[in-house]
C-alpha cells in the first residue's frame, strides 16, 4: 500500500523584508504631497498619550495625506509607519509583531502608525502594549466596524476616534480656490470632495475606487461569491440617495432571495462608509427599527458614476450633500414623519432635538405648502420655534402662527 504524506508550507515572514517595507513605505509617505490641510488636523494634536488615536474614513478620502500632515507638523522624523495592506506582508501574523518589536528596539521612535491594522489578527493586544510601554500610538483604517469591535474589548476607554471623509463643501472650495456661492455648490454636488479625483477630474479614479471597496473590503473579506447582486443593490441604493428603503422590500428588485442576506450587505456597505442609514425619529427604538430608512451615499461625484438615474434630481443630491456636512458636525440625525408629513432632518445634540431642517432644491408654488407643512408638523412635534429649508440659491423669512422659517442657500447656512 502506497502511503501519501502531504507537507504544509509555511511561508514566514523575514524581518529583513518587515525592515525593507518599513523603510520604504516611510519614505513613500514623506515624499507625497501635503495637500490642502484638513479641518480635523489640529483636533489630531489634542489626543492625550495614553490614549490610541484611531483615525477611520472611507478609501482615499485622504487618510494618507492627513497622516503626512500631522507628521510634517507634530513629529517630523521620530516616528514607524507600517502599512499593512501591502502584497509583501500578506503572511503576517500575531507572532510576527515579536519582529516589529525588535526593530522599533533598536530605534528612537516615539510615534508608532499603522494603517490598516485591523487585518491582522488580534492586532488590538498589541497595540494596547505598545501603549502601555508609553509610545504614541496611531491607528488608520477604512472599515468602521472591524476598528470599532476590536476597540470595544483590549482598548476599552484607552482611544480616542476621527472620522476622515472626502472634501466637505467648505474643503472643496478651498482645494479649487473658489468663493462659496451658487455655482461652486452646484460644481461640488456634480464632482464630489475624493481629492484624487479632483487633481484629475478623470471618472476612471471614482470607479477604481468603487471596485476596491466592493471586491477587495466588502466581497473578499465576508466570502461573498454572487459579487453581481452585491454591486446591483449598491447601484439601486447610489440612484435612490434621500429615498426610504427597506432589505423586506428590496428582496424582488436586486433578485436576493433571504432579507437577512440584504440586511448584511447594508451593513457591509456602511461599515466601509459606502453608505449610511438614517432612522425615523422615535422616542421608541423599536419603532426606529421597523420602520423603512432612509439612504445617503457618501459622495455625490462617486454615486455619478454608479448611479443608473439618468435624472439630474438636484433636490435629491442636495439633500445629500446637507445630510453629510451635517454628519462631519457629529451631529445624531433622524428623519421625521408623522400624520403623512414629513421633514429631512431632525438634529440631536446631546440627546436633545436641536434643529429641524428641510431641504429642495427650488421652493416653488408647486412645492412650497408640502415643504412648510411638513417643517411645520416637526416644529409642534418639537416644540420648537425656529426651522430652517434649504435651498440652492433662495433666501427668505416665513412666520407661520408665530413660528419662524428661514428660508436660507445651502453655500450660505454652511
Amino acid at each position: 500500500m502506497l502511503t501519501f504524506v502531504f507537507i504544509k508550507f509555511f511561508v514566514m515572514l523575514k524581518k529583513s523584508t518587515l525592515e525593507e517595507v518599513l523603510v520604504s513605505q516611510k519614505k513613500k509617505i514623506k515624499e507625497s504631497d501635503l495637500g490642502l490641510s484638513r479641518s480635523l488636523l489640529e483636533e489630531l494634536s489634542k489626543v492625550p498619550k495614553q490614549f490610541a488615536l484611531i483615525i477611520s474614513g472611507i478609501r482615499r478620502c485622504g487618510k494618507s495625506t492627513l497622516l503626512n500632515q500631522f507628521i510634517s507638523k507634530y513629529i517630523e522624523d521620530s516616528f514607524l509607519y507600517l502599512n499593512f495592506d501591502s502584497a509583501k506582508l500578506y503572511t503576517f501574523e500575531i507572532d510576527d509583531f515579536q519582529l516589529l518589536d525588535e526593530i522599533i528596539e533598536k530605534s528612537d521612535f516615539k510615534w508608532l502608525i499603522f494603517d490598516e491594522i485591523q487585518i491582522i489578527k488580534a492586532w488590538e493586544v498589541y497595540v494596547r502594549q505598545k501603549i502601555d510601554e508609553g509610545y504614541y500610538v496611531i491607528i488608520t483604517g477604512s472599515n468602521a466596524s472591524l476598528l470599532s469591535r476590536e476597540l470595544g474589548t483590549k482598548l476599552t476607554g484607552r482611544h480616542i476616534t476621527k472620522e476622515l471623509f472626502p472634501f466637505s463643501y467648505s474643503e472643496f472650495c478651498a482645494f479649487n480656490s473658489l468663493e462659496k456661492s451658487e455655482e461652486a455648490l452646484t460644481d461640488y454636488i456634480e464632482h464630489g470632495g475624493f481629492p484624487g479625483y479632483l487633481k484629475e477630474r478623470n471618472q476612471d479614479i471614482h470607479t477604481t475606487i468603487l471596485d476596491d471597496i466592493v471586491y477587495r473590503d466588502i466581497a473578499v473579506r465576508h466570502n461573498i461569491r454572487d459579487v453581481k447582486s452585491l454591486k446591483h443593490l449598491l447601484i439601486f441604493l447610489a440612484t435612490n440617495t434621500g429615498k426610504l428603503i427597506s432589505a423586506n422590500k428590496l428582496k424582488q428588485v436586486v433578485g436576493l432571495k433571504s432579507t437577512a442576506t440584504i440586511t448584511e450587505y447594508f451593513n457591509y456597505f456602511e461599515e466601509s462608509y459606502l453608505i449610511q442609514l438614517v432612522p425615523k425619529f422615535s422616542y421608541s427604538h423599536k419603532v426606529q427599527l421597523v420602520n423603512p430608512k432612509k439612504v445617503y451615499f457618501i459622495d455625490s461625484g462617486l454615486q455619478s458614476a454608479i448611479s443608473a438615474s439618468y435624472s439630474q434630481d438636484l433636490g435629491r443630491k442636495l439633500e445629500n450633500i446637507v445630510f453629510w456636512e451635517l454628519r462631519r458636525q457629529k451631529k445624531t440625525l433622524h428623519y421625521f414623519s408623522e400624520n403623512a408629513k414629513e421633514c429631512d432632518f431632525v438634529v440631536s445634540d446631546d440627546n436633545k432635538v436641536s434643529n429641524l431642517i428641510q431641504v429642495c432644491h427650488n421652493l416653488s408654488t408647486e412645492n412650497e405648502k408640502r415643504e412648510i407643512n411638513g417643517l411645520l408638523e416637526a416644529m409642534e412635534f418639537f416644540n420648537l420655534e425656529k426651522g430652517f429649508i434649504l435651498t440652492l440659491n433662495q433666501e427668505d423669512s416665513i412666520t407661520v402662527h408665530g413660528k419662524r422659517i428661514e428660508v436660507v442657500p445651502v453655500y450660505k447656512y454652511f
